[in-house]
C-alpha cells in the first residue's frame, strides 16, 4: 500500500513540475542547459500523460478509454500546429499537411505494425472484430482522401489548396464523419469495438472515482505542458532540421512522432496483453481523430491568420497513402493477423521515414 501511494505521488508530482518549467521558460530565449531541461520535461510530460490517460480509460472502460486518449493526443497535435503556425513565417503553410500525413503514416504503419509484431511474437496470432476495425478504416480513408488527396486535383484555387468554400465544406464533412464514427463506436454499435475475450487480465483493481478525477486533472496539466514546452523547443527542432539539410517536412514528422508517443505506448502495451482490438481502437481511432478534428481546427486558424493552407500531397506521398490504405484493408479483412502483417506495415513505415529525409 505504501509503495503504491509513493508511486501515485510521483505520478501526480511530475505534471506540476513540468508546468513550472514551462512558466519559467515561456517568453525567454532558451539555450544550452535550458533546452536540455525543457526537453526532459517534455518527454516526462508525454510519458506521464500515458499513465494518467490509462487510469481514466480503465475507469470509464472501452471504447471510451481509447476515445479519451485519442482526443487528448489530437488536442496536443492541434495545439502544437497552431502554436508553430503563429510563430512561423507568413505565406503558404505546409506544416498542417505534413504533420497530419505523418500522423497517418505513423499510426497506420508504425503503430499498427509494431502492435502486430509484438502481439504476433508473444501470442502467435491475434484476433479482433472485423466490423469495428473496417468501420474505422473506412472513415479514416475517406477523411484522409478528403483532406490530403482531393486538394491536389481541385481547380478553384492555384496549387494543392482548397478555396475558402471548399475548405469550409471539407472541415464540416470531416466533423460530421467523426461525430458519426464516435456515435457508432460508443453507442449504436459499441460491441464492435470491445476487446475479444482473449486478453490477459492484468489490470489489477479498477481505479476509483477520486483516482480517476485526479488523473484527469493531471492529464490536462500534461497536455498544457506538452504544447507549451514543444513551442519553446520548436526553434531548436527547426534549427537542427535546417542544419542537417533535411526537408522542412521533417518538422511535421518530428511533431507527429512526439504527440503520438502516449498513443503508441498504450497501444503496444495492449497488444502485449493480446488485446489487439484495444490497440486498433487506440491507433486507428487516433488517426481518425487526428484528421477529422485537426483539419477543421487548422482551417479556422488559417482563416484567422489569413494564411494559405497547403493540404494536397505530392504524387509520392499519395502513392504511400494509397498503399497504406490497401495494405491495411488486407490486414484487417480476415479478422486475425500474425507478425507477417506487422513486418509489412513496418516496412512501409521505414520507406516513409527514408523518403522524408531523402525525397
Amino acid at each position: 500500500m505504501l509503495k503504491a501511494a509513493r508511486a501515485l505521488s510521483w505520478w501526480a508530482l511530475i505534471p506540476p513540475l513540468c508546468v513550472i518549467v514551462l512558466v519559467a521558460a515561456w517568453g525567454h530565449k532558451v539555450g544550452g542547459v535550458g533546452l536540455v531541461i525543457v526537453g526532459i520535461a517534455l518527454v516526462a510530460a508525454v510519458v506521464v500523460a500515458v499513465h494518467h490517460a490509462e487510469v481514466v480509460a480503465h475507469h470509464v472502460g472501452e471504447p471510451f478509454g481509447a476515445l479519451i486518449l485519442a482526443v487528448a493526443v489530437t488536442a496536443i497535435e492541434v495545439g502544437l500546429i497552431i502554436m508553430l503556425m503563429t510563430s512561423g513565417p507568413e505565406g503558404p503553410s505546409t506544416l498542417a499537411r505534413d504533420t497530419v500525413f505523418a500522423a497517418f503514416m505513423i499510426v497506420c504503419n508504425g503503430v499498427v505494425g509494431l502492435c502486430l509484431l509484438v502481439g504476433g511474437l508473444r501470442h502467435r496470432e491475434v484476433e479482433f472484430h472485423v466490423e469495428g476495425v473496417t468501420a474505422t478504416l473506412a472513415t479514416l480513408s475517406t477523411v484522409a482522401a478528403l483532406a490530403l488527396v482531393l486538394p491536389s486535383f481541385t481547380t478553384s484555387s492555384p496549387g494543392p489548396t482548397y478555396s475558402g468554400p471548399q475548405l469550409a465544406f471539407a472541415g464540416i464533412a470531416s466533423l460530421v464523419l467523426y461525430a458519426a464514427f464516435v456515435f457508432v463506436q460508443t453507442i449504436r454499435h459499441r460491441h464492435y469495438f470491445l476487446p475479444l475475450e482473449t486478453g490477459d487480465d492484468d489490470h489489477g483493481h479498477e481505479p476509483g472515482r477520486k483516482a480517476a478525477a485526479v488523473s484527469l486533472v493531471m492529464l490536462l496539466l500534461c497536455l498544457v505542458a506538452v504544447v507549451g514546452l514543444a513551442k519553446v523547443e520548436s526553434p531548436a527542432i527547426e534549427h537542427v532540421v535546417a542544419v542537417a539539410g533535411a526537408p522542412r517536412a521533417v518538422v511535421g514528422v518530428v511533431i507527429a512522432l512526439l504527440v503520438l508517443l502516449p498513443e503508441t505506448a498504450a497501444a503496444v502495451r495492449a497488444a502485449s496483453r493480446n488485446q489487439i482490438q484495444t490497440s486498433f481502437n487506440l491507433a486507428l481511432g487516433s488517426a481518425v481523430a487526428s484528421i477529422g478534428l485537426t483539419i477543421p481546427a487548422i482551417a479556422i486558424a488559417s482563416i484567422w491568420l489569413q494564411n494559405t493552407l497547403v493540404l494536397g500531397l505530392d504524387p509520392k506521398d499519395i502513392v504511400l497513402l494509397v498503399i497504406t490504405v490497401v495494405v491495411t484493408t488486407l490486414t484487417v479483412a480476415p479478422g486475425r493477423a500474425t507478425l507477417m502483417q506487422g513486418m509489412v506495415h513496418l516496412t512501409i513505415f521505414g520507406v516513409f521515414l527514408f523518403l522524408s529525409f531523402v525525397p
